[in-house]
This record gives C-alpha cells, structure tokens and sequence, in this order.
C-alpha cells in the first residue's frame, strides 16, 4: 500500500484501517520515514510472520483479536488493547490464534 492511504489530519479507526483477506495477512504502512515506521496488520487465523530478528526495538500493538508473539523461544498471548515490546536483535516471531489485527511500531536509535 502507498503513504497516501492515510491523509493528515484525519481521524482514523486502527481496527477498521485494514480488513481481513481469507489465508493472508495483510500489512498497511501508516507512516515510514528514516526515523522508523507505523504498519497495520491483520493476520487470518493461522497465519504467520516467520521468526526473523531486527535491528531496533519493535512494539506490538494488538488492537483486534488474540495472537501468540515468541520472542527468544518464549510465548506470549496477547489481545485487544495490549501491547509487547520485541527487543532488537533478538529472534521473534508472530502466530495468529485466530483473527487479529496490530500494530507494528518501530523506531530506529
């Protein structure tokens, strides 16, 4: 999706800024600059982002449904109105129990 999905100065709902695709995820950046970057995520049931690790902290927030997030081997279940912290260059990875949505915050040192 291009930056101009979201307009300044408008108000946006986060659980309704992207829809759910059947056996997808979908992801929907809200903002990305040199300074770090804003995406939306809605994962079927089932999906997945493989483990993978990143340079700087990311900060997961759930804002509809349940999804498993792994950080170095351990297991975490989060929901609705929750959020984690995935520390920098330590593996991590995201399962959807079922629907969910979140957003993805990272912001570079």
């Amino acid at each position: 999706m291009n930056l101009n999905s979201f307009q300044n100065s408008t108000i946006y709902t986060l659980k309704d800024a992207v829809d759910y695709t059947t056996g997808s995820t979908v992801s929907k950046i809200i903002n990305r600059n040199e300074k770090g970057n804003l995406t939306l995520f809605a994962f079927d049931q089932g999906q997945n982002l493989s483990e993978h690790t990143a340079p700087f902290d990311a900060i997961v927030q759930v804002v509809d449904g349940i999804g498993t997030i792994i950080i170095n081997g351990a297991n975490y279940q989060i929901g609705e109105g929750q959020f984690i912290i995935m520390p920098a260059n330590i593996p991590h990875a995201i399962e959807a129990n079922e629907r969910f949505k979140m957003l993805l915050i990272m912001i570079k040192a």
